[in-house]
C-alpha cells in the first residue's frame, strides 16, 4: 500500500518527511521567540500573585525533564540511546503543555489593554498592578474565547477568569467531563457541543466576532499561541546542561510530540530548530482515526483536507488530539522543519500509560503517551535510512526526549478508570 493508502486505512506507520531542510516558509525567528520569553518574565510577577503554586518558580511556568531508563528498559530494549520525558504534564496552572501558548496569548492580549487604557505606564511597570480588584473590574468588561477538545480550554479558560475577563470556552464533544467540571470551578462560561473541535471553533468563532469587546484565541491560526510554545526552546538548554545532555553532531537530540491540530508540538519544533539546527529531529504522533496533520503534510493540502476525507471516524481516546483538519499555518512552516510522524492505534496508548507508571511510578494522560511509539520504528528501514541520511553513526549518543502533553490534573477517579481501561 502506499503512504497514503495506510493513513486511509488507519494503520500504523512511520512517515519520513522528505521536504526537511527545504526553503522554509517562515518568516518568524529567535528573536521573535526571545520577545516572547521576555513578555513571560514581565508577566512573572503577576502569574505568582494569581497562581501561588508557582512562587518556588517567581511566576515562570515551566515544568521538568527527567530520565526514564526504566521505561527505555522495560519497553524498547534494542533501541539505542538514553530516554528522557519532559514533564509538560506538570505545567503549573493548566496542567498541560497548552499552558504555555495558551496563557502567553491571554498574556499578550491583556498587556496591549493595559498599556494602551493606562493600566499600566509602560513595560518597565509593575505587572502586579493588573491583580488589583481595579484591575479586575476594567478586565471584566472583555471576553475571552476559545474552541477545544480539552487542554487548550483550560490554560486560557483558567488564565483569563484569575485575570477578570468573561472567559468562555467552546468544547467539543470529544472533551473530558472532568475538564469540563475544572473550569467551571474556576469561574469559566463553558459551552458544549455535540459535533467534533471543528464545529466548537467555528461556533466560538462567530459568537466571538458579534462581540466588539471579545477576543476569540485562533489555535489554528495564531503566531501568538505558536510563539508562547516556542520559549520551551529557550528553557530546555539549560536543563539538559544541568543533567550533563550534551547537543551536537555527535549527540542529537530525538524528540517525540503528540498532535492534534499542530500549534504545541508545531511552536516546540520551531523552537528547537532555531536553537539545535540540524542536531535536533522532531517527530509528532498523532492517532490512526486523527492524523490530520500527517494528512496535511503528506498530500500537501494543509488545511483543505481533513481526515473525514480519507475516511476515518476522527474518533479517538486521545482527546486532546481529537482534531480533524490541521493548521495550515503550522503545517506549512512544517514542511522544512520535521523530520517526520507517525501513527498510534488508541489501545498502545493505555499500555503506554500503564508501563510508565510502573516502571517510573509517573501517570500522564493517555493523549500523551501517543509520544512512546516513536520508539517502535526504530529497527524500520524507513528509520535507519533517516539516520544514514543525516549522517547519524553513533545512536547510542542519541537523546530521546517524550514530550509529555498533559495528566497532572486528570482526577483520581479518572486514574483508576484509565488505568482499567483495556482495547
Amino acid at each position: 500500500m502506499t503512504q497514503l493508502e495506510l493513513l486511509s486505512h488507519g494503520q500504523e506507520f512511520l512517515w519520513i518527511n522528505p521536504g526537511l531542510g527545504s526553503e522554509r516558509s517562515c518568516s518568524l525567528t529567535q528573536s521573535d521567540i526571545d520577545d516572547a520569553d521576555a513578555r513571560l518574565r514581565r508577566f512573572a510577577p503577576l502569574i505568582e500573585s494569581c497562581f501561588p503554586e508557582t512562587a518556588s518558580s517567581r511566576g515562570i511556568i515551566e515544568s521538568p525533564l527527567r530520565g526514564i531508563p526504566d521505561m527505555m528498559h522495560h519497553c524498547f530494549p534494542d533501541v539505542p540511546g538514553n530516554l528522557y520525558l519532559k514533564m509538560d504534564s506538570d505545567l503549573p496552572i493548566a496542567g498541560s503543555v497548552k499552558a504555555r501558548g495558551g496563557i502567553y496569548e491571554v498574556l499578550v492580549h491583556t498587556e496591549e489593554l493595559a498599556l494602551e487604557h493606562g493600566l499600566l505606564s509602560g513595560i518597565g511597570d509593575d505587572y502586579r498592578k493588573l491583580c488589583t480588584p481595579e484591575a479586575r473590574t476594567f478586565f471584566s468588561g472583555y471576553s475571552m474565547q476559545v474552541g477545544s477538545t480539552g487542554n487548550l480550554g483550560m490554560s486560557i479558560g483558567i488564565m483569563s477568569a484569575a485575570i477578570g475577563y468573561n472567559a468562555i470556552v467552546h468544547m467539543s464533544s470529544d472533551a473530558k467531563q472532568w475538564k469540563k467540571d475544572k473550569l467551571r470551578q474556576n469561574g469559566v462560561t463553558v459551552i458544549e457541543y455535540d459535533g467534533d473541535y471543528g464545529e466548537a471553533v467555528i461556533h466560538g468563532r462567530q459568537l466571538s466576532d458579534a462581540d466588539p469587546t471579545s477576543y476569540f484565541v485562533d489555535d489554528e491560526n495564531s503566531k501568538e499561541l505558536f510563539l508562547g510554545y516556542s520559549v520551551s526552546a529557550n528553557r530546555l538548554p539549560s536543563q539538559l546542561d544541568q543533567a550533563g545532555i550534551p547537543v551536537d553532531e555527535e549527540h542529537p537530540l530525538f524528540v517525540y510530540i503528540p498532535c492534534g491540530v499542530g500549534g504545541a508540538p508545531g511552536g516546540i519544533t520551531f523552537g528547537l530548530k532555531e536553537r539545535y539546527g540540524d542536531h535536533v529531529h522532531c517527530f509528532f504522533a498523532e492517532p490512526t482515526q486523527s492524523p490530520c496533520m500527517l494528512a496535511g503534510l503528506l498530500t500537501g493540502r494543509h488545511q483543505e483536507i481533513c481526515v473525514q476525507d480519507l475516511g476515518l471516524s476522527g474518533k479517538t481516546h486521545a482527546d486532546g488530539l481529537a482534531v480533524g483538519r490541521p493548521s495550515g499555518f503550522v503545517g506549512k512552516i512544517m514542511e522544512s522543519l520535521l523530520s517526520g510522524e507517525y501513527t498510534v492505534e488508541d489501545r498502545r496508548l493505555y499500555d503506554y500509560m500503564r508501563a510508565l507508571y510502573s516502571s517510573e511510578h509517573v501517570f500522564i494522560e493517555p493523549s500523551s503517551c501517543a509520544a512512546f511509539h516513536g520508539l517502535t520504528f526504530w529497527n524500520e528501514p524507513a528509520m535507519q535510512q533517516y539516520l544514514k541520511d543525516s549522517r547519524i553513526t553513533h545512536p547510542e549518543n542519541i537523546s530521546h526526549i517524550m514530550w509529555a502533553t498533559g495528566g497532572s490534573m486528570v482526577p483520581e477517579k479518572m486514574r483508576i478508570e484509565f488505568m482499567d481501561t483495556y482495547l
